[in-house]
Parts: structure tokens; C-alpha cells; sequence
């Protein structure tokens, strides 16, 4: 699985503390309702994928929600407040679903004096 190697993930916990000091220091600042961490299993085979999310509703002592059927995915998570860390595995067929999906993703252009213009130009 490729998840933050340790001297990124260090970069990352600081990181976090450091927006929680900043945000503490400056109250005025508008702050989010929440935060989501999320961490997604490589692509493999879904029982693979599904598997991982296990392990990880294990060392974190948490249950799994199970959407295969309803949404393509399995999850586990743990909050702290709210502030959330979830392990997400997209199932291989949702993955499909949502690549054929973006591969109109350019094609269809509203005609807007706003619309953002496509990578062709028009």
C-alpha cells in the first residue's frame, strides 16, 4: 500500500498541529466545521482493497461500514471531534463507473459567457 513514508508523514502531523496553533491563535480567522483525513487502499483486486480496511478497523478499534452494494465503497473511521480519519476502498466497479463518467468530462460545454472554456479553446 502506498501510504505517507515516515519522514512525509511527520511533515504531515506537523503540519496539522500547526494549522490547530494558528487557527487557536488568530480566532477571527473562519475556521471549517470539520476536517476529513482520508486514506484510500492502492488499487488491487476488491477483496484485497476490502481486506485493508480491516486492518485498519482493527488498530484503530473501529467498526466498517459496509456500502459495496449501495455505493461501491467500504470504510472504516475514527473522529476526534471533528476531526475524522477514515480508510475508504472504491470498489473496482464504482472505479469504472466513475472513470466512464469523467471521460465526458470535456465534452459538453455549457454555452455561458461564464463557463470556463475547454483545453481546446472554445
Amino acid at each position: 500500500m502506498s501510504y505517507a513514508e515516515p519522514e512525509r508523514r511527520s511533515l504531515l502531523v506537523a503540519g496539522l498541529r500547526d494549522l490547530a496553533a494558528y487557527l487557536e491563535a488568530h480566532p477571527g480567522l473562519p475556521a471549517p466545521h470539520n476536517v476529513d483525513a482520508m486514506v484510500f487502499p492502492d488499487r488491487h483486486s476488491d477483496s484485497v482493497i476490502c481486506a485493508e480496511v480491516d486492518r485498519i478497523a482493527t488498530m484503530i478499534g473501529s467498526h466498517v461500514t459496509d456500502e459495496r452494494r449501495e455505493f461501491g465503497n467500504y470504510r472504516t473511521s475514527i473522529s476526534f471531534g471533528p476531526v475524522t480519519y477514515s480508510a475508504v476502498a472504491i470498489l473496482a466497479d464504482a472505479r469504472a463507473r466513475h472513470d466512464a463518467l469523467m471521460s465526458y468530462h470535456h465534452s459538453v460545454i455549457p454555452d455561458t459567457a461564464t463557463a470556463p472554456r475547454a483545453m481546446d479553446g472554445r
